[in-house]
């Protein structure tokens, strides 16, 4: 911190004002108290902050959803958020849960819960989107019942890649592939996002099985917010040039365990890959598939 004495008072004094705000804004985000990170953006009373800040609940009815965003952006970051589904015949919800930019040209890391009937696994959908272009869909089947009990759903996003995780088991990796002409997130800063809505136009088996409104309202439950995160505030990221060494999380990569852990998954609960789906893309298969096989 020593340039600091370098420049005039004024602007010292405003530097170290900047560095406070950002400083006490990441502190703010892994304090992991839902009052302070985040807020109730619609649904008239459906969604609910509780138990002095430890928990949320998310309500869908026939008149509307309900969802909520976090007060922080993020210009990277490890997001970790204890999620519990909604219960029983949950056909045509969708439990979302994404970081995503403002405007027309935006970056989005998606996790939507597609409900289903009483018994039938949820499914995972999973996309990424950059510069306002997605279509990068992956599918799962989990290997527990997510309505139950809470179980943990994490982002890790930094330089080098994005990577979805559920109870701390990789199920996805995006690359960036920049070298190889493929757009990577990496200039807007993206807030966290959650809502739970009706989607029975196409949700549960493309729309076959609607939504049961005797069943309303339906319930997702939200605890444990984590963000281990640069924070933007003001065009300032509350990272630096000696964030690395201190945030781990910055240039974590998959090591071998975690390598096997994601095939695992692929192999066994995977249920839609677009880069598998040739009849989709005829004229052939987006960039990032052709890369990242070679």
């Amino acid at each position: 911190m020593a340039y600091l004495f370098c420049v005039p008072y004024a602007n010292y004094a405003m530097l170290v004002v900047t560095f406070l705000i950002t400083t006490t804004s990441f502190m703010v985000a892994l304090a992991g108290n839902l009052d302070q990170n985040v807020g109730i953006t619609w649904g008239d009373g459906r969604g609910k902050i509780l138990n002095n800040g430890q928990l949320l609940t998310l309500s869908l009815d026939r008149v509307s959803g309900s969802g909520f965003q976090s007060n922080n952006q993020y210009l990277y970051g490890k997001i970790d958020m204890q999620i519990k589904l909604v219960p029983g015949n949950s056909a045509g919800t969708v439990t979302a849960y994404y970081l995503r930019s403002e405007g027309s040209s935006w970056d989005e890391i998606d996790f939507e819960f597609l409900g289903n009937l009483s018994g039938d696994p949820y499914i995972v959908h999973t996309n990424v989107y950059t510069q306002g272009k997605g279509d990068r869909e992956q599918q799962f089947y989990l290997w527990f019942d997510p309505t139950t009990d809470f179980h943990t759903y994490s982002f890790l996003w930094n330089p080098a890649h994005v990577v979805f995780y559920i109870d701390g088991r990789p199920i996805r990796e995006f690359k960036n592939l920049e070298s190889e002409g493929v757009p990577y997130p990496k200039n807007q800063p993206m807030k966290l996002y959650s809502s739970l809505w009706n989607a029975d136009d196409w949700a549960t088996r493309g729309g076959l099985v609607k939504t049961d409104w005797t069943q309303a309202p339906f319930t997702a439950s939200f605890r444990n917010f984590k963000a281990h995160g640069c924070v933007w505030s003001n065009g300032v990221s509350s990272c630096n040039s000696n964030s690395s060494s201190n945030n781990a999380w910055l240039s974590q990569q998959l090591d071998s365990t975690n390598q096997k852990r994601l095939k695992w998954v692929q192999k066994n609960y995977m249920i839609y890959n677009y880069c598998n789906d040739l009849k989709r893309f005829p004229q052939g298969l987006p960039l990032e598939c052709t890369v990242s096989t070679k």
